[in-house]
């Protein structure tokens, strides 16, 4: 296993530590994580003057949580409110977008350096671009501020940081599951979730022949097809395929990456996704799957909450992505850092930020265990999620943390943003119509080649 995979196996497991390490430092009172109230997060401690100064300041809160139904939706308002009662003279203004919308207007703020004060932005490589062009602000002074640093599982930060500063601050650290509708695949005949690809295509078809969509998808959205298509990378290569190629190891041009377009493209043509894919975006996905329309739904465990509150919730269980041709190991998870909260160089209101940021990130991983949303958290809190009332969703996905061995960040975490590009408009092609895989593998060769020293 290479140092990649290792140090994401080294985070994918310290989000399974349950939820029973001190969390927020001294300023989250978490003695029982079920037993406070979500609506009044726990103060943080004064920071510096310029927060409570007197003088109006509104902050803008650039942000993902669209869906007013979802967990994290709650618990970032429940926040904001909170903050603002205890900050009289401060406003936070949100301006909240699903996340393909978000990635293109921050592209677009970034190039007339109009980022709003606070705003969100995927680890590593995706971030790389808005670091080496000055635009985010370092917050290792923040994060000494109150313990917040302390509060991160081990490692975690490492996704955010370049040269020895930290520029995000993670809203999660998930792992990619199946979930799946038990009483659909009841209906289907279906007595258990399938251990191999080839049974993942014969419940495909026994459910169409119900009428049910075997499998929801937001194809618009194009990361939750590469998403999905990197798990059978994963199981036909192994962890590690793109810090080979970026290795000059192997290519694009791999069998077992060719093997992959070759499966993927199986899963598309035996009609496993709903009847245009490519213009349903990733939330009328998740609502396919919510209200009871489609079997499976498969994405990173943060949806685990949603999920729960949805009707369909008692009805749906998870499962890890099966073997490919007999190949991978199926406790090697796609593993996703989550979406980080980033502070405008631009911003005329640095420290304001900074403080209110400060005061978001301590209460947050508290909020979001009493939203029932505690799967998936990047930060440590104290907790019985059984007592606590979680679903026995909830806690085998939490289990399945505990299961990791290995695994790989996504595509576009991992590529510069051009091939990543390139990578994610040749998968959506694949929706569209079918195509030779060796000519999707030279294309992304090809794309590679041209800019992998953007």
């Amino acid at each position: 296993m290479d140092s990649k995979s290792k140090k994401a196996l080294t985070i994918a497991v310290a989000g399974a530590l349950t939820l029973s390490l001190a969390a927020c430092g001294s300023n989250n009172n978490n003695n029982s994580g079920a037993s406070a109230d979500a609506s009044a997060p726990a103060s943080s401690p004064a920071g510096p003057a310029s927060s409570n100064s007197g003088e109006k300041v509104t902050l803008t809160f650039q942000n993902i949580y669209v869906d007013p139904n979802t967990p994290t939706y709650k618990t970032a308002h429940q926040i904001v409110e909170a903050y603002e009662k205890e900050h009289p003279n401060i406003h936070i203004e949100f301006d909240s977008l699903n996340t393909d919308q978000q990635k293109q207007k921050l592209k677009v703020q970034a190039n007339s350096k109009e980022i709003p004060d606070i705003t969100m932005v995927n680890p590593a490589a995706q971030m790389k671009p808005f670091v080496d062009a000055d635009l985010f602000v370092p917050l290792n002074d923040m994060l000494d501020q109150n313990g917040l640093k302390d509060t991160y599982q081990s490692g975690l930060l490492d996704y955010y940081s370049f040269d020895g500063n930290v520029y995000a601050l993670p809203d999660g650290n998930n792992i990619e599951v199946v979930y799946y509708n038990k009483d659909l695949f009841a209906q289907a005949g279906i007595s258990a979730p399938p251990a191999t690809f080839e049974e993942l295509l014969a419940d495909v078809k026994a459910l169409k022949d119900k009428g049910i969509i075997p499998m929801a998808i937001g194809e618009k959205d194009t990361w939750t097809g590469s998403f999905i298509f990197m798990n059978i990378v994963l199981r036909t290569y192994g962890p590690g395929f793109l810090s080979d190629v970026a290795a000059g190891k192997t290519t694009f041009e791999d069998p077992a990456f060719i093997e992959a377009v070759d499966r993927f493209q199986d899963l598309i043509q035996a009609g496993a996704f709903e009847e245009g894919a490519t213009a349903v975006d990733a939330d009328s996905g998740r609502n396919l799957f919510t209200t009871g329309k489609a079997a499976m739904y498969m994405l990173g465990s943060w949806e685990t909450g949603s999920i729960d509150a949805s009707s369909v919730g008692p009805s749906v269980a998870a499962f890890q992505f099966p073997t490919v041709n007999g190949k991978g190991d199926i406790n090697q998870f796609m593993l996703a850092p989550g979406t980080g909260y980033a502070i405008a160089a631009n911003s005329k209101h640095i420290q304001e930020a900074k403080d209110f940021l400060n005061y978001y990130c301590l209460n947050f991983p508290k909020a979001q265990f009493d939203n029932k949303n505690a799967v998936g958290l990047p930060q440590k809190v104290d907790g019985d999620m059984k007592a606590a009332g979680y679903s026995d969703l909830a806690i085998s996905v939490m289990d399945l943390f505990g299961k990791v061995n290995g695994g790989d960040i996504a595509f576009d975490n991992t590529m510069n943003p051009a091939v990543a590009q390139a990578h994610l408009t040749s998968l959506q092609n694949l929706f569209v119509q079918k195509v030779d895989s060796a000519q999707v593998a030279k294309e992304h060769q090809t794309a590679y080649e041209a800019n992998k020293d953007q």
